[in-house]
């Protein structure tokens, strides 16, 4: 007999607590008159696609020269483009020229044009969005610098959440004496981080 009421007391124990739980109401606050009574508000802010740059696809001609010229020419817009919604919404691109240098014909040592001889500088920005400090990575021709290392493109030094920034870059090229007649290819790779 008393196994009948232990379980009879279990299950009025189980319904009891399932009943508390149900009518349990969402907490409130009350105040008296003539005070202020407040409310706890939250909402989220989410970063999107994270930090991207593009670039122009290409081919991309910048132009002609005889042996022991100077070609310069535009490359097409770059852009940086950051959704993180950072607190720090720094970033740095860079660029430099792929490995080989850029050839004609065969590719021999005589239908080479070496990094050493390709520069590059970004000039200011052509379009921006979003607050912070902005650096081109060489302002003028003058800054223009070597692609033989990677180089700073352009960066951005200070500001939060979300921005853009795009710009031009001129690509000049020491045609060396030694050149042979042709059309020349190579790689400019950027990137951002």
């Amino acid at each position: 007999m008393s196994k009948c009421r232990l379980g009879i007391s279990l299950v009025g124990v189980a319904g009891l607590a399932v009943a508390m739980a149900v009518a349990v109401p969402a907490q409130a606050v009350t105040c008296p008159a003539s005070t202020t009574c407040s409310t706890t508000v939250t909402f989220t802010v989410t970063g999107e696609d994270g930090l991207t740059i593009t670039v122009p696809a290409g081919p991309v001609n910048v132009g002609n020269s005889a042996p022991a010229g100077q070609i310069s020419g535009q490359l097409g817009t770059i852009t940086v483009t950051d959704q993180r919604a950072a607190l720090t919404a720094t970033w740095t691109a860079s660029v430099i020229a792929a490995t080989g240098g850029f050839t004609t014909g065969g590719g021999t040592a005589a239908e080479t044009i070496p990094n050493t001889d390709i520069l590059y500088w970004s000039g200011s920005a052509t379009a921006s969005t979003g607050g912070g400090t902005l650096v081109p990575g060489q302002a003028n021709a003058a800054a223009a610098q070597s692609l033989d290392v990677s180089r700073t493109a352009f960066s951005k030094t200070t500001g939060s959440g979300d921005n853009s920034v795009a710009w031009n870059p001129t690509i000049v090229v020491n045609v060396p004496a030694q050149a042979v007649a042709g059309t020349y290819t190579g790689t400019v790779n950027h990137s951002v981080a």
